[in-house]
């Protein structure tokens, strides 16, 4: 099968066999952690603490740390505030024009700004972890867990962890980039998501199975079927793109120019149905947890409205919460795409390299149409998006579907998934391509290995 063969080839490739095995390593190492509890509190009372993230919010944060919030781990915090400090220097490159300049300075300036984005880790950490801290009683772990009290020595001992924990994630995904295979930072929250469906989707199964109610086998197998259409809906949304046709001028040997593409480019533009990835769905995220802290606030918390804030916006399955939810993630499309994707910049590039779009004029005139393709393919790349993130609470109204499987039939944990499977596949893809006459073609003829 072709399939086996691909994975021989792999294998016989030095370089990515290696690669592939520090990889694995080092996401064995962060998963081991994810299980190691916090020096001082019982394990055996944390049964609490994993009730209380069984589903909701705290599921889905759960969920994205591998299950290390739960466990109390010295991974609690996961790698998200790395996740978190990366997107606001992102977002504060548009600003500040220290950060636009280092943009513009290549590898010296983007050394720079990831020294920045791990100083700002190491601050939000300090924020998080005293708040996890003192959370975990009201989380479910009672006081007896706590074997030292919960005194000036515990609090700074696990603050002090929680944070070296984080810094230690982020070095486990800066390696993998490094020496790897595909994004660290990206497969370590993949495999931190993957690591909860297992029981997810046998606690579901054993609910319908019970007794034959729910539906039983047949609702199992069914649920399966529309997870695999969402899984292949999601990579049709990742993968496409809008194809812009484009022509080269070429200099002739008598000095002019003629109009013809240039050997071996590509003679087109792709623009992207969803350039803006998971970001929308991420930053929609982090909004939709600030209703129900308003209404939870001491100004409202005795209040009809501020009732009604943390009714529907503390239940991620709720008709109102999924709403807004849809409302942001096409905002937000919008406004990471404007700001992620350069037309100007593209149209320039273009220009300089002597290419032009047919019909249109090289300079402002290629930089406003790609501008309007771009808001044309944003929109039903922005409901789909949508679509796909309210999915979870679609399932679980009409077929009854237990929160924590749910999570997967879409929003941001599928996506995540889809993404970096996809973007790991086409890295060794392409060692394959550099090693194989015709890369995965069954004629391929393999090339000898350059050491």
């Amino acid at each position: 099968m072709k399939i086996i063969e691909s994975i021989k080839n792999v294998w016989k490739i030095e370089e990515l066999r290696n690669r592939i095995i520090v990889t694995l390593s080092l996401l064995l190492v962060y998963r081991f952690g994810a299980q190691v509890v916090l020096p001082g509190i019982d394990a055996a009372q944390l049964g609490g603490l994993a009730e209380k993230t069984d589903s909701g919010l705290l599921g889905l944060l759960n969920a994205f740390t591998g299950g290390a919030f739960a466990n109390a781990s010295v991974f609690a915090l996961g790698i998200m505030p790395y996740i978190s400090a990366s997107i606001v220097v992102q977002l504060m490159g548009i600003a500040i024009p220290y950060l636009q300049k280092l943009q513009k300075e290549g590898a010296s300036g983007q050394k720079k700004i990831n020294q920045i984005t791990r100083w700002l880790t190491i601050a939000i950490c300090l924020l998080q972890a005293p708040g996890y801290l003192a959370s975990l009683p009201a989380l479910g772990i009672p006081s007896t867990a706590f074997l030292l009290g919960t005194g000036p020595l515990f609090y700074f001992s696990s603050v002090t962890i929680l944070v070296t924990g984080c810094i230690f994630a982020m070095w486990l995904g800066e390696k993998i980039t490094d020496k790897g295979i595909g994004n660290g930072i990206s497969l370590l929250i993949m495999v931190g998501i993957i690591a909860t469906l297992p029981q997810a989707f046998l606690q579901n199964s054993a609910t319908r199975l019970e007794g034959g109610g729910n539906g039983g086998l047949m609702m199992v197998l069914i649920e399966l079927v529309i997870w695999f259409v969402i899984i292949l809906a999601s990579i049709m949304l990742v993968m496409g793109v809008r194809k812009i046709a484009v022509q080269y001028a070429r200099r002739t040997a008598s000095g002019g120019y003629e109009k013809s593409a240039m050997a071996g480019s590509r003679q087109y533009i792709p623009l992207k149905l969803n350039a803006s990835g998971v970001m929308p769905i991420i930053f929609a995220q982090a909004i939709m947890f600030v209703p129900s802290l308003i209404g939870g606030s001491s100004f409202l918390k005795e209040t009809a409205f501020g009732t009604w804030l943390q009714t529907n916006y503390s239940d991620i399955f709720g008709l109102v919460y999924n709403i807004t939810f849809a409302l942001l993630i096409i905002v937000f499309t919008y406004f990471y795409t404007a700001i992620t994707v350069p037309t100007n910049k593209m149209a320039d590039d273009l220009k300089r390299s002597g290419g032009f779009i047919p019909g249109i004029r090289p300079g402002s005139e290629t930089s406003e149409f790609l501008d309007k393709i771009m808001s044309q393919i944003t929109l039903p790349g922005s409901i789909f998006l949508a679509l796909i993130a309210v999915f979870p609470a679609v399932i679980v109204k009409l077929m009854g579907v237990q929160q924590g499987w749910a999570l997967f039939f879409g929003g941001t944990s599928l996506l995540i998934m889809v993404g970096v499977a996809i973007d790991t596949m086409q890295q060794i893809n392409s060692y394959l391509l550099n090693r194989h006459y015709d890369g995965l073609m069954k004629t391929g003829k393999n090339r000898k290995a350059v050491a």
